[in-house]
């Protein structure tokens, strides 16, 4: 326990203080630990081979075609087009609830930061026009975007989970989504209209009445429509539905049965929802297909790095015998492995602050205890996910772009991002822990 501490305050100080690109410091934690625990130098190097290998060899493709999707519906303005869809659907009065839903469904391909730039003037326009708080705006869209990023594959740190554990890719999109919502609903709508007065009294008190914004928010011709933008992001997620439902109810060996599971595989199904987008958003490029393709594949390039680091860093982990001490531990305390993964996560992400990082990280660490002690490699992955929802703190790149793009001082955006986001994990949880009573029950959760 003394050297995985010691091993997570050099990766604190290196990335924190030093300002050390995560990748390098997850690899030098990594041998630090190693050499630190007596491994040989042959094991040293191997387990950080194999873990690093073995994590993008089940995900790197799905990552890099999740980014792609993403550009392709960033560049085309189907981001900004599914608020607007949102909005003329929910209305105004439900406007902070078609935030936090938007921050969900957009989050799932394009990236944290880069979302919440772009939706943060239409949060902004909101609060203007209906007199509604800012921060009810910024804490539903911030909290349903972490949501998406953290929970919903194929985003890159949910689908390292789903891997790391063996667990159906299909089961967890659907369960995913059934955390998801209520996650946050809770922790970005509730909370932020439970606590708005309190918090930001100086913002209350200017709700308009009888606006309607259908004019404002209507269709731009330049876009492609929110209705087709979230028919590509769901296309890929049906696919993989659809795989593993027919997996269960039929022959595996028939002709219907292989195709389903053809167009079913997470890397099959992520590479038809990219061609179908390039082929249906076209008419809306502002810049050649190659261009943004190119574009999405550099950005692609760091996340793949960070999440084959974080899988060495749980090799080593496990190699050393540390993960089997901590989970040995918490059995001996009758600490259920869903807690257990929760608990790792959110300590990992307070920590160093990436959300990805946390996950990679806790996964790795939990994977070989998930047979011995019966539980269900979809649950126990959803609740290291939930963790690694919270506690953004100074050290997370998040708390500073909701920060700066807000307007929002240090303690206000404490109190309407890292407490709603904390908010909306713990309630994540709770979803999980009631699903964890009927998991020998409902289908997938084995």
């Amino acid at each position: 326990m003394v050297i995985f501490l010691s091993g997570i305050i050099l990766l604190m100080l290196l990335i924190i203080k030093f300002k050390v690109n995560p990748f390098l410091a997850l690899i030098l934690t990594s041998l630090v630990i190693g050499v630190a625990a007596g491994l040989p130098v042959p094991k040293i190097l191997s387990s950080v081979s194999s873990g690093f290998g073995g994590t993008l060899g089940g995900i790197g493709i799905v990552i890099a075609l999740g980014i792609m999707l993403g550009e392709l519906l960033y560049q085309t303005g189907g981001t900004e087009e599914i608020a607007s869809l949102a909005l003329r659907k929910i209305g105004v009065k439900n406007s902070p609830l078609a935030m936090a839903l938007t921050g969900v469904i957009v989050a799932i391909p394009v990236y944290f930061d880069a979302a919440f730039v772009i939706l943060v003037n239409l949060a902004r326009q909101l609060s203007e026009k209906t007199g509604i708080p800012l921060a009810r705006f910024v804490t539903a869209l911030g909290v349903g975007l972490i949501i998406g990023h953290c929970i919903i594959i194929p985003t890159p740190g949910p689908m390292a989970v789903a891997g790391a554990l063996n667990a159906s890719v299909g089961s967890f999109v659907l369960y995913s989504i059934i955390v998801a919502v209520p996650a946050a609903l809770v922790g970005g709508v509730l909370y932020s209209k439970l606590t708005v007065k309190h918090f930001f009294p100086e913002q209350c008190g200017h709700e308009k009445q009888n606006i309607d914004l259908s004019e404002d928010y209507g269709r731009s011709s330049e876009h492609c429509s929110g209705t087709l933008a979230i028919m590509l992001i769901l296309f890929p997620i049906i696919l993989i539905l659809i795989g593993t439902v027919a997996g269960a109810v039929l022959d595996k060996e028939s002709t219907l049965g292989m195709i389903c599971a053809f167009i079913g595989d997470k890397n099959v199904a992520l590479f038809l929802g990219v061609v179908v987008a390039l082929l249906t958003l076209k008419k809306y490029f502002k810049s050649p297909a190659e261009e943004m393709i190119t574009g999405a594949a550099s950005q692609a390039g760091m996340v793949l790095l960070i999440t084959g680091a974080g899988g060495s860093f749980g090799a080593l982990i496990n190699a050393t015998g540390i993960g089997d001490y901590i989970v040995a531990t918490m059995h001996d305390f009758n600490v259920p492995l869903i807690i257990l993964g929760f608990t790792l996560s959110q300590i990992l992400r307070a920590a160093q602050g990436s959300a990805t990082v946390a996950l990679v990280t806790t996964a790795a660490i939990v994977a070989p205890s998930i047979e011995s002690m019966g539980a269900s490699p979809i649950l126990v992955g959803l609740a290291i996910c939930c963790g690694g929802v919270g506690l953004s703190l100074p050290n997370d790149s998040g708390f500073w772009v909701i920060n700066r793009f807000s307007g929002f001082t240090f303690p206000q955006t404490m109190k309407a991002w890292t407490i709603g986001g904390f908010v909306a994990g713990l309630t994540g949880l709770v979803i999980i822990l009631i699903l964890s009573m009927f998991q020998n029950v409902l289908p997938g959760l084995m």
